[in-house]
């Protein structure tokens, strides 16, 4: 008899869960949280990949009994818009092998998130949710933040979407205005803005996978990000620390609280994480795998991943508590100066004949219209380097970013 697996928001990256259960023998079933592809996405849905997919219209009884029809070896989230829907449905078809589910909105939604984390003792951020301005003046007054630079973000977004720097001494009013009651890219209304202390910091990624409350480390890794303006959500490159660097061993034992904290038991989380003066403090922990290409750049850095390690929890019932690195990885992003008409996609392809070059990504071709790089979303594409020597990784990075230079956006 055919077995299926449930695979809910399966967008970008995670289109690969796909493959990797149609190689165990599982028919992969796509679920899409919204009535139809989230926007922001549909570059990346590719419903070919799957046996058949349902919409979610607000009837959560009938998509039970769609889901449960199929008998799935599991349910599993693609994106951070799917966390909740299958929390729920996980909840009520296999009760007990989720994560808690009181703790949902912690896991979805940063301002819960960031009250668990502080309830539990965890050192965190100052911050504050408000849809009053008055509020957020009188907070920054009372936290010591007057003439600090700050950061204004929506609460249940991704992607670095609409991540906003105030400088030191600039006027916060206006970022505030801008968020409050605008529409994020996952189609949701922003009824309220959180506003956080900057952390000063090298940014770190830890990814992770869960079994039963036990806590695997999947990689850790440092990434780079550029500021445009007031936006500073803009991905440039991520290397894999050594899980016997110190700093990957702090990184961990961080995450580990914070996880326990906000109800993580089973599954990927994916958790960004500032390294200031003072020690790690979040940014944000998702209940999700590492989306873009990072699931395939984990796998030539270390021989696994979230994808590998969900197939064998749920296929095997195994867990793995870490990892090991195989060779120097760094995923490097591209981007566009201005929106407007890429006219030589082709340059990229330079890219293929460099020493340690492993893949290229971009969904542009010569001709599309492309956006002003500004978050995630927005970037053009990314390039996965991996070789013999770090020199070797450094020495191409460099070469990317010279055939980056030659791509022509006109206006």
């Amino acid at each position: 008899m055919q077995r299926h697996v449930i695979l809910v928001d399966p967008y970008s990256g995670a289109a690969e869960y796909a493959k990797a259960f149609r190689e165990r023998g599982i028919e992969p079933v796509a679920v899409l949280s919204t009535p139809g592809p989230l926007d922001s996405y549909r570059r990346t849905w590719a419903p070919d990949g799957f046996l058949r997919t349902h919409f979610f219209d607000g009837d959560f009884g009938d998509l039970v009994a769609t889901v449960k029809s199929y008998d799935p070896v599991a349910v599993v989230p693609g994106n951070e818009s799917a966390v909740m829907l299958v929390d729920r449905l996980v909840a009520e078809l296999m009760p007990g092998s989720g994560n808690v589910l009181e703790l949902s909105e912690a896991r979805r939604d940063k301002w819960p998130m960031a009250r668990a984390v502080a309830e539990a003792g965890i050192p965190h951020l100052r911050q504050i949710a408000t849809a009053d301005p008055r509020e957020v003046a009188a907070w920054i007054t009372d936290s010591g933040l007057e003439g600090r630079p700050l950061v204004l973000k929506p609460r249940r977004s991704g992607g670095t979407d609409d991540v906003h720097k105030v400088a030191a001494g600039e006027d916060w009013r206006p970022y505030f205005d801008r968020l409050l009651g605008s529409v994020n890219r996952f189609d949701i209304r922003n009824d309220t803005v959180l506003v956080q202390e900057f952390a000063e910091g090298a940014e770190y990624i830890v990814d992770t996978y869960s079994v039963d409350g036990a806590f695997g480390v999947v990689s850790v890794s440092r990434y780079s990000k550029s500021a445009k303006n007031d936006r500073i959500g803009i991905y440039d490159a991520l290397d894999y620390l050594s899980p016997q660097d110190p700093v990957a061993r702090e990184l961990a034992a961080y995450t580990r609280r914070v996880a326990e904290a906000v109800g993580v038991r089973n599954g990927s989380t994916h958790t960004e994480i500032v390294l200031t003066d003072e020690g790690p403090r979040l940014i944000e922990i998702a209940a999700r795998l590492a989306g873009s290409c990072l699931q395939y750049s984990a796998r030539l850095a270390t021989g696994d991943s979230q994808i590998d390690r969900t197939v064998r929890h749920c296929l095997d019932g195994a867990f793995t508590p870490g990892y090991d690195i195989l060779r120097p990885v760094r995923v490097v992003w591209l981007s566009s100066p201005r929106a407007g008409t890429l006219r030589n996609a082709e340059a990229l392809r330079a890219a293929e004949g460099l020493e340690t070059f492993h893949r290229l990504g971009t969904p542009y071709a010569s001709g599309d219209p492309v956006p002003c790089t500004e978050d995630l979303f927005t970037s053009l594409g990314w390039v996965i380097l991996g070789g013999r020597s770090q020199e070797a990784v450094d020495a191409d990075t460099a070469r990317v970013k010279e055939i980056e230079a030659q791509l022509i956006v006109e206006p």
